[in-house]
């Protein structure tokens, strides 16, 4: 399985938008007025909650996300609006006067979570027409549709909505609240918890009553497809083909606080990036078990996700990995036929002739690895005083580019080692080197690859760069 370009994804989120504040400190005496813990409160964190949440996982992943909602007149609304466009979501707020916007507070100490306290009125009796209206001009210029209802009052008139987009043939997917999944007949993902699913249709003793009951619900609502999230049991999709199950693959569970957020907003962008609902299912489920293990709602980057899935030995398409990743990666890029490539260097300040460099280089095959050398590498090589980025924001910075696919640190002062490892089809060095000069050639040409030296763009080095900074500094002081 690839990871898809999340990038090309263009979603519409509607639903309850809400702040999950967090107040933080320690515990170390009982109060003498009641028997609870006394917190000494040294930490205030404020984060999107709710469809907010979702929208983040989302804009997290690379997607174009566009929030709508209903919010209070204050100034939670706008502090949530900021964090919210902070991550690049493009808010469609709607204040409503005489609400507040709805806000969830959370007492921690220890990482355990002591208290929370509720602010919230329903929205459910306020006019929703301007809302429909922002909803239906906002079609045009989505792939998919995602409904977040945490039963505040937002989608109230859901059926309109969903009514309106199944006119634009857009996929929808809902996240569900309450007794009454009638008003979400149609959708093409409907995705209930086992709780929210057997309030519903009754208890669940057994795995064939599951499966009767989902899929009698699921034809009963003419939803296209029913993902119930079962907490350590994983997750079963219920569609027209045979039921597909996949179990929990979280290691530790810290705080579940969002996670079902995460699953939707996960399968709702690989949807809109042209995948499968299962392999949407599969991302999801590898989502949410990187999410449990962090504490409080919190987001995934494409990097976390990528790491996670070759972890599980699926194809990575992309991304920083160790030796054993990258092994398992350039042996299913092989098996596919596809060229690899390497080169290596210290990357210390990336500039044009590096880019221009690996550009040349990727051309020369279908997947290009970049080896780094370590910090204390680079100082061996290079001398006190460097490299002036560490070998994390070296290699952040290097998988960041269009021409690279892979990313690898490597300790030696030379990567003959890691060549002889991995044994590229091509490797390539810049510079005035000979083949013979070359660490790793002779392994590789043993191996039946080819060596290939390409020159740097003339007039830019680092060294070049750090000594202009240094003579511009001195005359400025």
């Amino acid at each position: 399985m690839i990871l898809p370009d999340f990038s090309q994804a263009r979603i519409l989120i509607v639903g309850d938008i809400m702040l999950d504040r967090y107040w933080k400190g320690g515990t170390s005496r009982i109060s003498p007025e009641a028997p609870v813990p006394v917190v000494n409160i040294k930490e205030i964190e404020d984060r999107p909650g709710g469809a907010a949440n979702v929208a983040i996982n989302a804009a997290s992943l690379g997607a174009s996300v566009t929030l709508l909602g209903l919010c209070g007149e204050d100034e939670n609304a706008q502090l949530l609006q900021a964090r919210l466009e902070s991550y690049g979501v493009q808010c469609s707020f709607l204040p409503v006067s005489g609400f507040d916007t709805i806000t969830k507070l959370r007492v921690l100490s220890r990482n355990q979570q002591l208290l929370r306290m509720d602010f919230e009125k329903s929205f459910s009796q306020v006019d929703k027409s301007q809302l429909v209206e922002q909803f239906s001009q906002q079609l045009e210029d989505v792939d998919l549709v995602v409904f977040s209802d945490y039963n505040k009052g937002a989608l109230s008139d859901v059926r309109t909505l969903i009514k309106l987009a199944k006119q634009q043939n857009l996929p929808i997917v809902v996240d569900p609240k309450g007794n009454n999944f009638a008003k979400y007949r149609g959708a093409t993902v409907l995705t209930p918890n086992m709780a929210e699913l057997e309030g519903i249709v009754g208890e669940v003793e057994n795995e064939s009553e599951l499966l009767e009951k989902a899929t009698g619900l699921k034809n009963d609502l003419d939803l296209t497809n029913l993902l119930v999230t079962r907490s350590e049991k994983g997750m079963s999709l219920y569609s027209a083909e045979a039921p597909f199950h996949l179990p929990a693959k979280a290691r530790e569970v810290y705080d579940v606080t969002g996670a079902g957020d995460t699953v939707v907003s996960t399968l709702s962008v690989a949807m809109a990036c042209g995948q499968s609902v299962q392999q949407s299912c599969v991302l999801a489920n590898i989502a949410a078990s990187i999410v449990v293990g962090k504490l409080g709602t919190s987001v995934i980057t494409p990097t976390e996700l990528a790491l996670a899935l070759n972890e599980q030995g699926t194809h990575l398409d992309g991304g920083v990995m160790n030796e054993d990743q990258l092994l398992r990666a350039i042996e299913q890029a092989k098996g596919q036929g596809e060229r690899v490539v390497m080169t290596n260097g210290c990357f210390d300040i990336l500039h044009a002739g590096h880019v221009s460099y690996l550009q040349a280089a990727a051309q020369l095959g279908d997947r290009l690895i970049v080896a780094v050398n370590t910090d204390e590498s680079v100082t061996q090589l290079k001398g006190p005083g460097r490299p002036v980025n560490s070998v994390d924001r070296r290699m952040a910075v290097l998988a960041g580019l269009s021409a690279v696919d892979w990313v690898v640190p490597f300790p030696e002062d030379t990567p003959r080692r890691l060549i002889a490892r991995l044994l590229p089809d091509v490797l390539v060095k810049g510079g005035d080197y000979t083949v013979e000069e070359i660490a790793g050639a002779e392994e590789v040409q043993e191996n039946g690859g080819e060596v290939k030296v390409l020159h740097f763009e003339e007039g830019v080095s680092t060294t070049g760069i750090i000594e202009q900074i240094v003579s511009k500094r001195v005359k400025l002081e």
